[in-house]
């Protein structure tokens, strides 16, 4: 479930229906009818981006991309040789071909075991805390990037698919625009004539005017920015590059029929628009029953998409600009239940990194021949988030101050894998 963090000063109900009546991240249909023509634009690049491949439920990664042949708990899976230094399911012929552009981070030993708090602990480097709500990974990103997406006009964080953690005390510019893998947002109202839009946003300019000069906190200032940004939505070219339809049908095929396919397609057009952050959302990974059966239907759908997307990105010299991760909130337990299902296992499991100058081919650290504990330097989300940073750009000296005034590091204060960088 999406954490939501109100900004002080204004109820959730009020913020919201704002939100949903003419603000930036819930858009009136206007700006998608005027999206649907041409190719989507390309800003001048000058910096890099990420995407965030994010398997929700938590995958069985034993399963993926650390197989234990020959083991009791390594169930029926095989594995096959890649291109790099290391073997994946052998249900993943594609990016086997890919794979001298990945590293598999096989030592991941995290804490939180629940979904909840794993998937929060995973987008943002910190364990959940009640006093603060911590901002993600893409808000974190288009925060430190923004001194060079000046030129955006959409969205500097895109959620696909499903949703993403919030932007915490960051504030609400930087929040996720959630969209479905055609790119269109959720539960979006009938399109509003232009002239009764513009009157709509002069009156609700004229409101927040007045509520920012009775100084009653940030929220009013925060929401007047949400604002601004969505009047430059609605005539912004950029908008087309959430018509993936308009893809030619051969592109189409090459990702894949299924949402996950579209979205990875989706996340290659936003990448290539400029945008620094975008989460493509993979869910039904919770295998508690029936593992193997439904691994047979999701990884050939994983494969053929997550390789587009690699050879795509490479084909237009974007690759070495975007850094690709693939993580869910946690692994699964060695040990096969009674459903032929795999339980919540958070002490050794897999993430993956690749592109964005990240070295590739490897798989960094190992498990025990069972799976059940790590036997190397074991790494956390912090690391993991830290790393990411690291391929970005972004200072790991970097401070936040949060809105009880505490001082934050980034990424949880992180230490960088230096595999990843050799």
């Amino acid at each position: 479930m999406q954490r939501f963090q109100t900004p002080r000063g204004m109820s959730r109900r009020h913020f919201m229906g704002h939100l949903a009546g003419a603000s930036a991240w819930t858009l009136p249909a206007i700006a998608f009818t005027r999206s649907l023509q041409a190719a989507a634009p390309t800003l001048n690049r000058n910096h890099k981006s990420a995407i965030l491949l994010w398997m929700s439920g938590g995958p069985p990664t034993i399963d993926i991309w650390d197989l234990k042949p020959g083991a009791p708990t390594g169930g029926p899976s095989r594995q096959i040789a890649t291109a790099g230094d290391l073997q994946i399911s052998s249900l993943m012929p594609e990016m086997a071909k890919q794979m001298g552009h990945y590293s598999v981070v096989r030592s991941m030993s995290t804490r939180e075991a629940d979904h909840s708090r794993g998937r929060y602990y995973l987008h943002t480097g910190y364990v959940p805390n009640p006093n603060i709500v911590h901002p993600s990974y893409g808000a974190v990103v288009a925060h430190e990037l923004e001194p060079f997406t000046r030129d955006l006009e959409i969205p500097p964080f895109v959620s696909v698919g499903g949703a993403s953690e919030g932007p915490g005390f960051l504030g609400m510019a930087y929040a996720p625009f959630q969209v479905d893998s055609n790119g269109r947002v959720r539960n979006l109202q009938m399109p509003v004539k232009e002239d009764r839009m513009a009157g709509r946003l002069a009156v609700l300019d004229t409101v927040e005017d007045r509520f920012i000069r009775q100084n009653r906190g940030s929220a009013a200032a925060d929401h007047a920015q949400v604002l601004a940004k969505t009047r430059s939505l609605l005539t912004s070219d950029q908008m087309k590059a959430f018509n993936v339809m308009g893809e030619p049908q051969e592109m189409r095929d090459r990702y894949g029929d299924s949402g996950f396919g579209r979205g990875c397609l989706l996340a290659r057009r936003l990448v290539e628009a400029g945008v620094p952050f975008v989460e493509v959302d993979f869910g039904g990974w919770d295998l508690h029953q029936n593992c193997f059966d439904r691994l047979d239907q999701k990884l050939p759908e994983m494969d053929k998409a997550m390789a587009a997307l690699t050879a795509d990105l490479e084909s237009r010299g974007l690759l070495q600009d975007t850094v690709i991760i693939w993580m869910g909130e946690f692994g699964r337990t060695p040990n096969i239940n009674g459903d032929a299902g795999r339980d919540h296992f958070a002490r050794a499991w897999s993430a993956v990194v690749g592109g964005g100058g990240v070295r590739g081919g490897q798989a960094i650290g190992q498990t025990s021949a069972d799976g059940s504990r790590v036997e190397s330097e074991p790494f956390a989300s912090e690391d993991l988030m830290a790393s990411v940073c690291q391929a970005l750009g972004i200072s790991l000296q970097t401070t936040f101050t949060s809105n009880n005034g505490r001082p934050m590091k980034i990424a949880g204060g992180g230490k960088v894998i230096p595999e990843l960088f050799a």
